[in-house]
């Protein structure tokens, strides 16, 4: 008789996966880390091969723990599909979220996967605009929640605050455009909050600059730093492959945090704006965990 393989060991292995190690999946699953390892020793049983390498702390999985990953996904997924067939509580309809491209490409791909293995049969409209445009967006009743930039003289708003990480300066990891007199930025529009902290950073500090180029594309701006063009700041989890952060001992004042919080239709409540408004704030916690591991 082939075995049987147990979903809960397999949301169990999938979340060490993610996660990189036993105890990160632990939090992730509500288990005690010796459950964990009990569990994931059983599915190595049950399969007949190991599926873990050990690498310093980190769990690495073997080539036929990659394998088994594929297929654990594909089976948690339709037994999900399968249960919520039956649901006659399940969500569905349509919901629109908002967010700059700034956290798109780190936000959104943990955002909607979870959101949509919760509820697969909601459709999700994405706009992505800076700040300033997705507050008007909320005004127009044309969005049901957003992720912004906050900034206290926004509190009026009632966004909620749901991330805090440091703002930073970033150049390219090979050139010394940092060290240029005047110093070329590359920054949001004059009405980016980013922008003005920069700039009155700067000129506290007494350095020189001016601003090369402006755009409200994080793309736009990312490529001219690793091109090597101009400087520019940038929450943590938004730095990318081959740029530098540059600190005091390089010569940059320190900057002010950034907060990113949710903001909610003020035109309608719904269970649905719930559960993504709690979606988004599970995935940036778990963000917390990813960058704390790197």
């Amino acid at each position: 008789m082939r075995a049987i393989l147990d979903l809960d060991q397999l949301r169990t292995f999938v979340a060490i996966a993610e996660t990189g190690s036993f105890t990160k999946a632990a939090e992730v699953v509500f288990k005690t880390q010796s459950a964990v390892s009990m569990q994931m020793r059983r599915l190595e049983e049950r399969i007949g091969r190991p599926i873990f390498a050990r690498d310093g702390r980190a769990s690495r999985l073997t080539g036929d723990g990659e394998r088994l990953l594929a297929y654990a996904r594909r089976l948690l997924r339709l037994n999900d599909e399968t249960v919520s067939a039956f649901d006659e509580d399940e969500l569905t309809g349509r919901i629109r979220l908002g967010t700059p491209d700034d956290y798109a490409d780190r936000f959104l791909p943990e955002i909607l996967a979870r959101f949509s293995r919760s509820n697969p049969r909601v459709e999700v409209t994405v706009l992505c605009q800076p700040t300033s445009m997705l507050i008007e967006c909320m005004r127009s009743n044309d969005l049901d929640l957003a992720i912004i930039t906050y900034v206290p003289e926004e509190s009026r708003l009632g966004a909620e605050v749901v991330r805090r990480e440091p703002l930073l300066w970033v150049t390219s990891a090979r050139h010394c455009v940092h060290e240029e007199t005047p110093l070329p930025l590359a920054l949001g529009q004059h009405t980016c909050c980013w922008r003005a902290q920069a700039v009155e950073a700067l000129d506290a500090a007494g350095r020189v600059h001016r601003s090369l180029y402006t755009s409200w594309s994080s793309m736009a701006v990312g490529a001219a730093v690793l091109a090597g063009l101009a400087v520019s700041v940038l929450p943590e989890s938004a730095l990318r492959p081959g740029m530098r952060v540059l600190t005091e001992a390089d010569g940059f004042p320190r900057l002010p945090s950034c907060d990113i919080a949710i903001l909610r239709s003020w035109h309608q409540t719904s269970p649905l704006i719930d559960a993504l408004a709690e979606h988004v704030t599970s995935s940036l916690d778990n963000l917390s965990v990813a960058l704390a591991a790197e």
